[in-house]
């Protein structure tokens, strides 16, 4: 037991020890308890600083009143001050364990389990990714920067030979690129702000580049030259010049924090930087991923749910089609292509017929979509800025009906979970993790229909959280016997490892087995993970087992 068991587990491991069940963070304790009647404490709220003094009365000395601006190694261990301080911290966590564990049982006990079984592991794991890190290629990252600050010189000055000297500033977002945009140049306003100001982000862009290939050919260059520029800034910005300042002069890796219950759903979030949100590999021309490596002699390892979160779909609606699909390791996205053109699935498998590539497109789309509600103006703005696909608000409607026709159970698991959610006032996941749901009665229609997307997401993206963290502990089950076994990151459905060459068969067979186990009885669709091994991130190679 312990309060931050995140920091435990390094400070342990860091010594050859992976902490073992049973085990139980009072820090995540906290965050699945109420602070108000609908509002779940944040990490903020759950520091021992501010929990003994609001749930047990009294007061903690700080840390620096204790050790006079020194840090641990500094300190004696034999101190009074010193076996005092440590002596509350661990006094006051157990009284936390005993009133934490008191309220769980009389309110929520649903989320004892979850703490005990779930993220308490996690926790375990978040230390043991936190202090192994991701070793950077600094050279390679360094050259990568410098050959963007090159091309964002000659964007700006192939930008300025068409607006002159404007200041578009390092997004082209400022408010004399916006002055020249609607005054000087006079175009239409496309799209405002929320505060009805002109807009002048990328789907403003995109929507301005379509308007001037029919009105104002002569300024479709400039458009494509402030997209190329706006991404290769945010990449620059963000994962170059971002992610460097986070390497560890002594270990040569980033070392992020990695937070598992910083989100509604359970998701893990990242911080310091967020190595959550990095393009994936072959997305952008930098190639973000290949700056983190596998030490000589070592590889990296991803294991990566398929399709965990549309699984996790078909098992709440019970549709049979999904089923069967899933049942069979069939092709979803087909199936959905079936569905929604009403063709044989035959033809939607075929990859000379017609239409292949954006039928299959959309079919995705609206797979990721399909289990928190569609709608057609929402269909058809991602099609057009997620995919660059033109389809009219019509067969978007079409569309929606034909999947709502050709997957029956879909709607009436919807309807059902959102009357469910609109009388508790909450929606869970499978395993009771709660998210309270108070604009669901809203008169206000913008409160109620995002608490109503919120009801149908929290079941789905929670369980598939949950999924994911059983299989954490599962993991550190096995490592004590497999100390060449490195966990480094966790991104969405994917985890990353690294390990010797020689051991990945054993480790693949390993962790997917950890990911693919049964999560819990009633869940009755296989699990699969798939496997990539390579010695950058960006370049892994898919693995057959």
């Amino acid at each position: 037991m312990a309060h931050n068991l995140a920091f435990e587990s390094a400070f342990l491991y860091a010594r050859g020890v992976v902490i073992q069940e049973p085990v139980y963070d009072t820090i995540a304790a906290s965050q699945l308890t109420l602070k108000g009647n609908t509002v779940f404490r944040s990490l903020g709220d759950s520091g021992l600083k501010t929990l003994v003094p609001q749930l047990l009365g009294d007061e903690l000395p700080s840390f620096s009143d204790v050790t006079g601006g020194r840090s641990f190694d500094e300190l004696n261990p034999q101190d009074a001050e010193s076996i005092h301080y440590a002596c509350a911290d661990a006094d006051y966590t157990l009284r936390l364990y005993h009133l934490f564990n008191g309220w769980f049982d009389k309110w929520l006990p649903k989320h004892r389990f979850i703490v005990e079984q779930i993220e308490s592991p996690t926790a375990v794991y978040v230390g043991l990714m936190r202090h192994n890190g991701l070793l950077v290629d600094a050279e390679l990252m360094e050259r990568k920067r410098l050959e963007a600050e090159e091309k964002l010189a000659n964007l700006r000055e192939d930008i300025a030979f068409i607006i002159g000297d404007v200041n578009i500033g390092a997004n082209a977002s400022t408010s004399a690129f916006k002055k020249y945009l609607y005054q000087n140049l006079g175009l239409p306003v496309l799209k405002t702000t929320a505060k009805f100001q002109e807009a002048a982000d990328d789907e403003t862009m995109i929507l301005l580049a379509e308007w001037c290939e029919t009105n104002r050919p002569d300024l479709v260059p400039l458009f494509k030259l402030v997209q190329e520029y706006r991404k290769l800034g945010k990449i620059q910005s963000t994962y170059i010049v971002g992610y460097r300042k986070y390497i560890n002069s002594v270990t040569g890796r980033i070392h992020a924090d990695l937070m598992p219950l910083a989100t509604e759903t359970g998701r893990f979030a990242a911080r310091n930087p967020n190595l959550q949100n990095m393009p994936r590999a072959g997305a952008d021309d930098v190639g973000v991923r290949n700056f983190f490596i596998a030490p000589e002699g070592k590889a990296l390892l991803s294991l990566d749910f398929s399709q965990i979160e549309l699984r996790v779909g078909a098992f709440y609606c019970k549709d049979v089609k999904m089923l069967e699909t899933y049942r069979i390791d069939g092709d979803i996205h087909a199936q959905t292509t079936a569905v929604i053109y009403s063709i044989p699935f035959e033809q939607a498998v075929d990859k000379n017929a017609a239409d292949y590539k954006e039928r299959r497109t959309i079919a995705k789309i609206c797979n990721f979509g399909t289990f928190y509600g569609l709608f057609p103006r929402g269909l058809q703005r991602t099609l057009k800025f997620k995919a660059g696909l033109d389809v009219t608000q019509e067969q978007c409607e079409r569309i929606i009906a034909n999947l709502k026709s050709g997957y029956p159970t879909l709607t009436c698991w919807q309807e059902e979970t959102k009357t469910r959610a609109k009388a508790r006032k909450y929606s869970e996941t499978w395993l009771g993790r709660r998210r309270y749901l108070p604009g669901i009665s809203s008169e206000d229609w913008s409160k109620r229909s995002f608490a109503e997307r919120c009801a149908l997401n929290t079941p789905i993206q929670g369980t598939a959280a949950d999924i994911l963290k059983l299989a954490l502990g599962r993991i550190i089950a096995g490592l004590p016997e497999r100390p060449w076994l490195r966990p480094l990151l966790q991104v969405h459905d994917e985890l990353v490892l690294e390990l010797p060459t020689d051991r990945v068969t054993e480790a693949v067979a390993f962790v997917k087995a950890c990911m693919e186990e049964k999560p819990f009885p009633e869940f009755d669709i296989p699990i699969l993970a798939d496997a990539a091994v390579g010695p950058r991130f960006g370049e892994l190679k898919e693995m057959e087992m």
